[in-house]
């Protein structure tokens, strides 16, 4: 199963780092860059298994497969995070291409069986009805399909929800505490075309959970950093962001991003070699 998910990679490593974020292109299930117990936050958004486009990852194995690819990484994960640590995993309520899947509620039980608490499900309404492509039986109880146009972030912790370490500095604004506590959450997606990547998500998902679930000066991880924006919104709002990506034109896309999107003059980007 894992040669569907391993590449042949050359050069894997820290790709680029500076005191703000550090980009590694390796492998989520065997890379050795990220200490254990260091992680105050994880958010990111993983391949959804529906055959999307990646240079350098299959998203069309079998569902066995996706499940047991998605328990190994969450085991990484739980092991990255601090015992106070949080996780925000942005996963489909279902799918239906390959066949009909509880995704949301599958992974959510991966993630308990590896050793995660639940917290709560933030309902994300993109508001895009306008991609349906499937109806099943057209006006007819034969078949029809059912498509919600939402998708979820679960909220999990690792041991104690409470959080106890960092340096207790919440910037989270009264109104968007009040906003962002309410579990339906609405805005846009991102457009492929304009960041470059097959699978983007708005900068506003990782922003509302890095402001809402950490404090300022905490390390936010996103395993699967693709396209970047969990660290531009980690940068933007004074933590430090650690993404992983298993493809070199990925990490450089994110790199190019980040420095555009979070530009200081007094903060250089350094290039390390393995």
């Amino acid at each position: 199963m894992d040669d569907a998910y391993n590449t042949s990679m050359k050069s894997t490593g820290i790709h680029f780092q500076n005191e703000k974020f550090t980009l590694i292109h390796d492998d989520v299930l065997t890379t050795s860059r990220v200490e254990d117990n260091s992680v105050d936050l994880v958010v990111t958004s993983p391949p959804y298994n529906v055959d999307i486009q990646y240079n350098s990852h299959k998203d069309d194995v079998s569902y066995a497969d996706y499940l047991d690819f998605s328990k190994k990484w969450m085991a990484r994960c739980f092991a990255w995070l601090k015992e106070d640590g949080r996780f925000c995993l942005n996963v489909p309520l279902d799918k239906n291409k390959g066949g009909q899947q509880s995704v949301g509620a599958d992974l959510t039980t991966i993630a308990k069986e590896v050793g995660f608490h639940y917290h709560s499900t933030i309902v994300w309404n993109e508001g895009n009805i306008s991609r349906r492509t499937a109806w099943g039986s057209w006006k007819s109880a034969s078949a029809p399909y059912v498509i919600a146009p939402v998708e979820l972030i679960v909220v999990l912790y690792k041991d104690k929800w409470k959080k106890t370490s960092g340096s207790k500095i919440s910037d989270i604004e009264r109104q968007e505490f009040m906003d962002w506590t309410n579990g339906l959450w609405t805005f846009n997606g991102e457009s492929k075309k304009r960041i470059g990547h097959p699978a983007p998500f708005p900068i506003e998902l990782p922003r509302r959970c890095v402001k809402l679930f950490s404090y300022v000066d905490d390390i936010v991880l996103d395993p699967f950093s693709g396209s970047g924006t969990t660290l531009i919104a980690a940068i933007s709002n004074n933590r430090k962001g650690i993404g992983i990506d298993v493809d070199k034109k990925y990490c450089e896309l994110a790199r190019k991003r980040i420095f555009e999107s979070t530009a200081d003059p007094h903060i250089e980007i350094s290039k390390k070699k393995k």
